[in-house]
Parts: structure tokens; sequence; C-alpha cells
């Protein structure tokens, strides 16, 4: 009997040691990453029959397991990613918005201090000072538009580097979670014995994983299946599928993701299929916010310099010169897909500014299709098919830019077309001399001294400088129409019933037929008669210049130069007259002819006359320069809905409310964080003053199996003492 109770009380003690030894071992690691609380599950040894009954024989340590709630580890795995993606995301493009909106850096006062000085340039056109202020106040936009640009071109390096160093550590965890499986698989095999260190050491990896991508996991025996993102497969088992950052096949520009096998096998993965965590949150502000941010920009300096410069070409510098461009800006990229096979050439140009989105466009080809051709808008998806002209380069037409194709494609073959990104990183002014500020005009106005009616005629408004200063002189070959300036534009247009179009790019060689209207540079005329075989030399175009006079007797202005179309305006309505044909009078009337227009009003007497010229004289001419001041609050973007400053605005609204907004959502995602934690910790982690207790409990255990123990003894004593 005596041998039974020292077994009883010595497995008392094992378990009170094994007891103190677990504690022991939860104190040492309740600042662990990872660790989960550990328990000893003790029961009852069997009892052994007596005769008269069982006798309990001891205790047994079933096992010691750990203290984990499936449920809470996988919200905190799902807490943990949404909460890196939002603070990736917030803590990105708080930099942009503080950029954009800072009255240093951003370009919003300098656009205001930029029109400031054609103001005053337009007050004093003659003043060297104010022309120098005004170029100088260019150069300060300018540098506004390239060190923004810079900006967001260093937050895309920086992101593309974060990028990397997150793919680092997926790679780092996903090969720590592959040795765990490993290990575990081989510490439990043929038994139900819980590796209760490595199951924690792999849930942290896991944990880990999850700040960087979002994580799904699926058991597989006792190894973690890993999957990231919309699928992934990272790790299967003990083997890995490592990630590997590489070069956008399509945008240069950015950096991409793919998954790369053991055995070398490298496929691309859309960034779209890898959300959440660090790694999405990048993805996310690199694709809402920077792109966006960069072509928004873009479009404003693009639109800028193109408005602004077309204005200025139709004003006088101060020797009399016809107005150059006064800002240059980024061209439109274009890239092509590396992984393109055939041999076809994609250009971009800008065709309308107004018409500028700031998306980015997909050109692809389909061969064998009708259409052969689809252009997709990037920010909205949405898709323009279309088929190519039968000889190449042909031209398409989107959103404000012009597209020419050349070459022989293949399919499947895509082009990253990107109108306006470039547009503030290659935003500068072009004028060196402030005499080549064309503030005035190039035509004038008059009427002649000896009338003797009321009327009076209107400054001239310049619309196209293609006649100007000594018109036009063309030839005539075969149908082709050759001697037009290689930068006007061209449309033809066959006025027959319907009307057929033709546009011309600048420099392209233009056919056309006698009696069909041409359209150049904006100035239309018509040469020769419908049925013509040819047209009689010379064939030209005179310059806007003209005596008008009123005809009394038939209310009608004449003196149009011949062979230019005559446009009339009143009260909203354009009628257009034939050359040489008589106008009738109508008092404020817009009458436009040869690029020019002016308007007669009151009640000129007959024969009065109204003189249309070439400006021989800028000097103190300032014409020019106030319709350049009206461009400040002129309506130029979005279809002519939007000014610059508006623009602008919108920009630096848009990221500073998104900016806001992710720093709310941001702060409730780390609540939820911090509240699922503390769920889990509450079921799983480490309390010292419960395992204080537990410590207290087990000493009284060890110290009573040890009393127990010493009974037994003396038991065994009384009996050897009655054998003797």
């Amino acid at each position: 009997m005596s041998s039974g109770i020292l077994s009883i009380g010595q497995s008392a003690l094992n378990a009170a040691q094994v007891g103190v030894a677990t504690t022991g071992h939860n104190i040492a690691n309740a600042t662990t990453p990872g660790y989960s609380r550990q328990v000893v599950l003790q029961g009852a040894a069997p009892g052994q029959n007596a005769g008269f009954g069982y006798v309990g024989s001891g205790t047994q340590v079933a096992s010691v397991t750990r203290v984990y709630n499936e449920f809470l580890g996988n919200q905190v795995l799902s807490a943990q990613t949404a909460s890196s993606r939002l603070t990736t995301y917030s803590g990105q493009i708080a930099q942009i918005d503080n950029a954009l909106a800072d009255v240093n850096a951003g370009v919003s006062p300098a656009l205001q201090d930029f029109f400031t000085g054609v103001q005053n340039a337009s007050a004093d056109p003659n003043s060297a000072a104010a022309r120098q202020a005004l170029l100088s106040s260019g150069e300060a936009l300018a540098s506004r538009f390239q060190g923004l640009s810079d900006r967001i071109g260093e937050t895309l390096q920086n992101v593309n580097g974060k990028i990397g160093a997150a793919v680092t550590d997926i790679n780092v965890a996903a090969s720590q979670i592959a040795n765990l499986n490993d290990a575990i698989e081989k510490a439990q095999a043929g038994g139900n014995l819980k590796a209760n260190d490595l199951l924690d050491q792999r849930d942290q990896a896991v944990l880990d994983l999850s700040k960087q991508i979002k994580v799904s996991v699926v058991k597989q025996g006792e190894s973690f299946n890993v999957f990231v993102g919309n699928g992934q497969p990272l790790v299967v088992g003990s083997k890995q599928t490592a990630l590997v950052v590489t070069n956008s096949p399509g945008d240069p520009s950015h950096v991409s993701i793919a998954s790369k096998t053991a055995t070398g096998i490298v496929t691309q993965l859309d960034e779209n299929s890898l959300p959440g965590g660090v790694l999405g949150g990048l993805f996310e502000f690199r694709k809402q916010t920077l792109d966006v941010a960069q072509n928004t920009l873009g479009r404003l300096a693009t639109n800028l310099a193109a408005t602004f410069n077309a204005q200025h070409a139709l004003g006088q510098t101060q020797t009399g010169a016809p107005g150059g461009a006064f800002f240059n800006a980024g061209a439109p990229a274009v890239s092509p897909d590396a992984r393109n096979t055939g041999t076809g050439t994609v250009t971009a140009s800008i065709g309308n500014p107004a018409a500028l989105t700031t998306s980015d466009y997909q050109l692809e080809y389909l061969a064998g299709s009708t259409p052969s051709y689809k252009l997709t808008r990037l920010s909205d998806g949405n898709v323009s098919t279309f088929n190519p002209a039968a000889a190449p380069p042909s031209t398409v037409s989107l959103d404000g830019v012009d597209i020419a194709i050349a070459g022989t494609p293949a399919a499947g073959d895509r082009f990253l077309i990107r109108p306006v990104a470039n547009g503030a990183a290659g935003f500068s002014v072009a004028i060196r001399d402030k005499a080549d500020i064309a503030l005035g005009a190039p035509a004038v106005s008059s009427a002649t001294t000896a009338n003797s009616g009321s009327g009076t005629v209107s400054p001239v408004v310049v619309k196209s400088t293609a006649l100007l200063p000594a018109g036009l002189s063309l030839t005539y070959s075969g149908t082709t129409l050759s001697g037009i300036p290689a930068n006007l534009g061209v449309v033809v247009t066959d006025l027959a019933t319907p009307p057929a179009t033709r546009t011309y790019a600048p420099g392209a060689t233009v056919t056309y037929n006698p009696g069909e209207q041409i359209s150049i540079g904006g100035v239309s005329t018509v040469f020769g008669t419908a049925g013509a075989t040819t047209l009689a030399p010379p064939i030209s175009v005179p310059g806007p210049r003209a005596t008008l006079a009123y005809d009394a007797t038939n209310k009608t202005i004449t003196g149009f130069p011949v062979p230019l179309n005559i446009i009339v305006t009143a009260n909203g309505t354009s009628t257009t007259y034939a050359p040489g044909t008589p106008v009738p009078y109508t008092p404020g009337a817009t009458l436009q002819f040869g690029g020019v227009s002016v308007a007669i009003s009151g009640s000129p007497a007959d024969g009065d006359t109204f003189k249309v010229g070439l400006n021989t004289n800028g000097q103190g001419d300032n014409r020019n320069a106030l319709l350049l001041g009206k461009l400040q609050t002129a309506n130029t973007l979005d279809n002519g809905t939007t000014t610059f400053q508006g623009a602008y605005s919108q920009l630096v609204s848009s990221v500073g409310n998104k900016a806001h907004e992710l720093k709310a959502t941001g702060l409730a995602a780390a609540s939820l964080l911090e509240q699922s934690v503390a769920a889990q910790q509450s079921e799983s982690g480490v309390n010292l003053d419960e395992e204080a207790a537990n410590l207290l409990r087990y000493q009284q255990a060890y110290q009573a199996a040890g009393k127990l123990m010493q009974t037994a003894s003396t038991l065994f004593d009384v009996l050897l003492t009655l054998g003797r």
C-alpha cells in the first residue's frame, strides 16, 4: 500500500513540476510577439481494482497545449491588413497634399502672379520693366510646375522602392512559414502532441505577412497553405513561390510584381489582384492619387501652354513680328508594351486642349477582328473601337488627343498612351527676349476721316494669322494643292449633299477638287467651280486687308476681299456669305473674313468707308494683351467649363479630401485592430497576475505531493519495524 501511495505522490509531484515549468514558460514569454498562453491538461490516472472497488493511482499530464482561438486570430489578420493598407495610403498622400496646398510650392499663387504680370504689361505695353516682370513671373510659374512634377516623380520612385521592400518582407515571411510547416509536420508526426511554440511562430509569421498583403490560410494536415491577394498561392506545404519586383511591361515608370517558381517560371501579376496591407496601400496610392495628380497637373500645364500660345500667336511683337510660342509643355508619352512582337509604332499629339482628360489610355491591336483596334480610357474603362485608314499612318482622335498608328503590329500588341503625364515636367518659358512678347494685334481698323455718318468700327479681333501679313500663294497640280505653310492644318469639305469632310494634319499633302470649300488655318475659301478639272493660276488668297463701304440704298456692306468667305454673326446666329457678296448691314454684327473680325455700329452714311489692314506700328498696342489677360477667367478646360484656377483648386480639394478621409478611416481601422488584438490577448495572452497565482498553486501542490511521499516513507518504515 505504501508503494502505491508513493507512486501517487510521485505522479502528483511530476504534475506539479510540469505546472511550474509551464507557468514559468508563460512568464518568460509574456512579452514575446505572437506567444499564446500555455496550459497543462491534467487528468486522473486509471484506478486499480482492489476487490472492494477501484483505488486511485494518482494523476497524469495529458498534454501541454496553447490557448488559441482561430476565429479571433482571423479577426486580427483581417484588421491588420486593413489598418496597414490605410496607414500606408494615408502616409503617402499626406506628402502630396502638403506640397499641392503649400503657398511656397503650389501653382495657385504663381498662376495669380503670372496673370497679374499680364495685366501690368497690358497697362503699359511699351514698358521694358513690365515686360521683363511678365517673363519673370512666367519663369516662376514654370518653376512651380516643374517643382511639383519633380516632387511627384520623387514620390513615385519612393513608392517603387517601398514596393520592393514590401516584397522582400513578404518573401521572408513566406520562407518562415514554409520552414515552420516542415518543422511542425516532423514534430507532430505520429502523435497528437502539439509543438506549441512552433505553432505560435507560424501564426506570428502569418500575422507579419498580413501587414504586407491580404492573406488567406487553408489548413492541410499540419501545414498552412497560404494565399495572398485574390488567391495567388504563396506557400503550399513546405514549398514557397517567391514574389519578385519587375519593371512594368506596360509602363516603364512603374514597377510591378511577378511570381517566380522554384523552376524559374516568372508570371506577371495584376496589381489589382494584390490588395490589402502595405503593398495594397502603395498600389492604391500610386494608381488612384499619384498618377491622377501627375496627370491633372500635366493637363493644366498642357492646356495653359496651348491656350496661352494660341492667343499669343495671334498677336504682334514690339518688332512687328507675329507672336510665337510663349510656353513649352511636355509632349504626350507613348510606351509600347515590352511583350509586343510586331513592328507597329504609335505617336500622340494634342489636338484639342479643352477636351483633354486626366486619364491614360491603352491601345490594343485585335488581329482578325472588325474593328481591329481597341482604345481604352483607363480611368473609367470606357472602350472605343475603330478601323484604321487603308494606308498607314492612320489617325484616330479621342478626348482631344490625336493618335497616329504606323507599321505592322501583331495580335495583342498594346501601347500605353499618357497624353499629359509629362506636361508639367516639360513646362517652361519659350521666350527669352522681352521684345518678343506679342502684346499688340497685327491688324487694325479705322473709319475714314471723310465719312459723314455716325458709323463706327470696332478694333480688329484676330482669329487666325494664316493670311498674315501677305496672304497665301498656292499651286495646283493634278489634284494636289501645295504651298500651304507646314504649320497650318487643313480641312477640305465637299459641299455636295451630304457634305463630306477631309482633315489634313499640318505638313500633309492636300488633295483638292475645284469647288470644294477649304479651310486653311481656320480661314475658309473656295477655289474654282464644281466640275472643273483644274484651277487657273495664280491661286492666291489675299491677306485680311479691305476697304468696307456702306451702301445706303441696299443697306449692305461691300468691299470684302475675294475669294474669302464672310461670316456674319448677329444675335448669336452666324451666316456664311460667298466671296464678294454684299452683306446685309446689321448694326453691331460681327464681320469675319480672312482670319479677322470687326463690327460696324451706328448709322453710317451712303459711301462711308471703313478700313481694315496691317498694323505697321505696334508701339503702345495692348489689344492682344487684353485678350491674354481674359484667359485667366476663361473656361478653357473640361470642354469649356473650368478655369485654370478652378482646375488646380479641384486637384487640391480632391487630394485634400482623400487625405482627410484616409486619416479618419485609418484611425477607425487602427482602433478596430486594437480591439481585435485586445480580444485575442484576453484569451490567449499571458496575464502575469494569473500566472503568479498559478505558480503559488503549483508550489502548494508540489509541497503537498512531497508531504504525501514523506507519509508513504513513514508508513514503509512502520512496516519494516513490524517485520523485525
